[in-house]
């Protein structure tokens, strides 16, 4: 894959050993599960897949800076800023009640620019990845990849509308416009972290929104959604990450065709 085909080998070797260790625990019976000061779960799944990723990336790029969710930000060490960004399970609330759409996202950061993501789901016996300038691709695993595409849809009366929680829209005081694009789509349905964007990127359905995302949420989506057609944004329509990559950030991901009736509807806050 041009000029990153060896990150993204690498990335398949980083997720072989996630998914060795995240399939072994789900619905372990004795799983260990706590709170982190946020109140969101995490479990010894997580924090094992995390530290296999670190000690692979130690092995071999050690001059690569590395993120994760668990353990916080290793700085680079070379001078060109490359640096991995890991979540080891997105979806944990999903992993600890056994529910199977969950995924380790495992993305590479040139400055802060998502340009390799790949996107791991064994559960569901899938992935999906992409490179920048290099399409986007699915399938079982790095050899039976096959190239996905976004949809055509171009009218939100014909288009398959996805969400994340309608308490987080409610509180970012936009509840109203995305009741409203549930009410003017053909269908909406919530499935739910990484999912609804890879389903976005295969042409599944057309538009995926979400309030607030970290970087290690949304980092490996970006080049897999761009890679395939589609156009990834926040809601006031500047590049996701963007800035430094350290903040919360929303996302509007459409077909492309979609995007700009999209933003529009979702873009000024209601008052409540």
């Amino acid at each position: 894959m041009t000029g990153y085909a060896a990150d993204i080998a690498l990335a398949h070797r980083l997720a072989d050993a996630a998914d060795a260790i995240s399939t072994a625990r789900f619905r372990a019976l004795d799983l260990r599960v706590h709170a982190k000061p946020d109140l969101t779960p995490v479990s010894d799944a997580d924090t094992s897949v995390e530290r296999a990723i670190r000690a692979l990336l130690a092995e071999h790029r050690p001059g690569d800076g590395l993120i994760g969710e668990e353990y916080g930000e290793q700085p680079a060490a070379g001078p060109d800023g490359r640096r991995w960004v890991v979540d080891p399970i997105d979806g944990t609330k999903n992993f600890v009640r056994g529910v199977p759409v969950w995924a380790t996202l495992i993305a590479l950061m040139e400055g802060d620019r998502p340009v390799v993501g790949l996107v791991s789901a064994p559960a569901l016996g899938r992935r999906w990845w992409g490179a920048s300038g290099a399409g986007a691709y699915a399938g079982p695993d790095a050899a039976s990849g096959e190239p996905i595409r976004v949809s055509a849809v171009r009218d939100l009366g014909d288009a398959s509308f996805c969400y994340s929680s309608l308490a987080g829209w409610e509180s970012a005081g936009r509840l109203e416009p995305v009741l409203q694009l549930m009410r003017d789509t053909w269908r909406s349905r919530a499935y739910g972290d990484f999912y609804g964007y890879m389903l976005l990127a295969e042409g599944a359905l057309d538009v995926m929104v979400e309030p607030e995302l970290s970087l290690w949420d949304i980092a490996a989506l970006v080049p897999v959604v761009t890679e395939a057609g589609g156009t990834l944004t926040a809601l006031d329509g500047t590049p996701v990450p963007g800035g430094n990559g350290s903040a919360e950030v929303s996302a509007i991901a459409t077909n492309g065709l979609l995007h700009a009736d999209v933003l529009s509807r979702l873009g000024r806050p209601t008052e409540r």
